[in-house]
């Protein structure tokens, strides 16, 4: 998926796009011409975590080699950090010479790998208009949505429009749900990792049946068969690269558990203040953002179990020194993490939270034994 800051550089790409696709209406592709799921390697960027997919169209006889490429958003879009967590954020297609986009990844020591479709040439030539016509009208602009709507599902939903049916479909992996087909994209980017498991939804804990990762879609092509043939019977690799990951002294799950043994170590009445009051303001973001935001995955957040906003509750009467109110949201703390833990026993995200579990449930059984009223005993 691909950033542009300038808004110079959108307009440039929105004319030569234009440009090009007005350029390739009358181009009648040659017997030679082939068409491509081109599939990126991951990189290092939150942007580009999960790869990218691009369709590349490419016949020597009337000089064409393009990849068309619907990851491409206006990072100068006003009120873009709003506008992204409502869902409402525009991406679209753009058009580029292939040696631009290969000397692009390149740059970027990023794998490339070519699938050729194996179809006839008159739908070589309508998925080449297609693309067009898609870029002229501007039915390549689309709003994205995390699994439902991305540079993938784009790229599938144009192929399999051309070839009149749901010849696409997801082969692999079906058994697994998304939450843990995206947990090893966030290898060696632990709070990454973290920040996702805990403000993803329930709709990433359904099976993982669509298409919505370049890599998904480049196993699937591999088993897919079209009028008894298979649809991308070669895998081409273009660029090859080692996946390198920058080391860091904190994005680690170290940083992360030495943080919470300190908090328990140091375990004093400022401590829990803290702990408690971090706790359940990012469960009323989770609240607000499930309500506000359009991304079905982060609705009905059941995280706010441990992130619970009446922790902000507890701090009160922990201020004030009401230990009858204390004990109470205490145990109705505990009993929030016990349903939680429920939830969570065949979940991708249990062992990343457990510490979390450990260290509130301690927290919380300190103050409910400190503030239980003394049960006085009659002789």
């Amino acid at each position: 998926m691909n950033i542009f800051t300038s808004k110079k550089t959108i307009f440039l790409l929105f004319f030569l796009s234009f440009f090009n696709a007005f350029w390739a209406q009358n181009i009648q592709l040659s017997k030679d011409a082939t068409v491509s799921v081109i599939t990126c390697g991951v990189g290092n960027e939150s942007y580009s975590l999960f790869g990218h997919t691009a369709i590349r169209i490419k016949d020597n006889t009337n000089f064409v080699d393009a990849v068309y490429n619907y990851g491409a958003f206006d990072f100068n879009t006003p009120n873009f950090v709003p506008k992204f967590a409502k869902g409402d954020l525009q991406y679209f297609a753009v058009v580029s010479p292939y040696t631009d986009f290969i000397n692009q990844y390149t740059y970027e020591n990023r794998s490339v790998d070519e699938q050729q479709l194996n179809i006839p040439l008159e739908l070589k030539q309508q998925l080449f208009e297609n693309l067009n016509n898609s870029l002229a009208s501007g039915d390549s602009h689309y709003t994205y949505k995390f699994i439902d709507k991305n540079c993938t599902s784009m790229v599938v939903d144009i192929i399999n429009k051309t070839l009149g049916a749901s010849v696409i479909t997801k082969k692999t992996d079906t058994e697994l749900s998304y939450r843990s087909i995206l947990y090893p994209y966030f290898d060696n980017h632990f709070y990454e990792k973290l920040g996702t498991s805990i403000i993803f939804g329930p709709k990433v804990d359904a099976m993982g049946t669509k298409l919505f990762l370049p890599l998904e879609l480049q196993k699937s092509l591999k088993l897919i068969q079209y009028k008894n043939q298979a649809l991308a019977p070669k895998n081409q690799t273009i660029l090859h690269f080692e996946e390198s990951h920058p080391g860091s002294w904190w994005n680690n799950i170290y940083s992360y558990l030495i943080s919470l043994a300190l908090l328990v170590i140091l375990n004093k009445k400022g401590i829990h203040y803290f702990y408690f009051s971090l706790m359940g303001i990012l469960g009323l973001f989770f609240l607000f953002i499930g309500f506000y935001s359009d991304h079905l995955e982060l609705a009905n957040n059941y995280n706010v179990l441990l992130f619970n906003p009446a922790l902000l509750i507890l701090c009160f009467f922990y201020g004030t020194k009401n230990k009858a109110w204390i004990y109470k949201l205490s145990i109705f703390n505990l009993f929030c993490l016990l349903i939680y833990l429920v939830i969570l026993i065949n979940k991708a995200h249990l062992f990343i939270v457990l510490p979390l579990i450990v260290t509130s449930a301690y927290f919380l059984i300190q103050l409910a034994l400190k503030n239980k009223k003394a049960i006085p005993i009659i002789i």
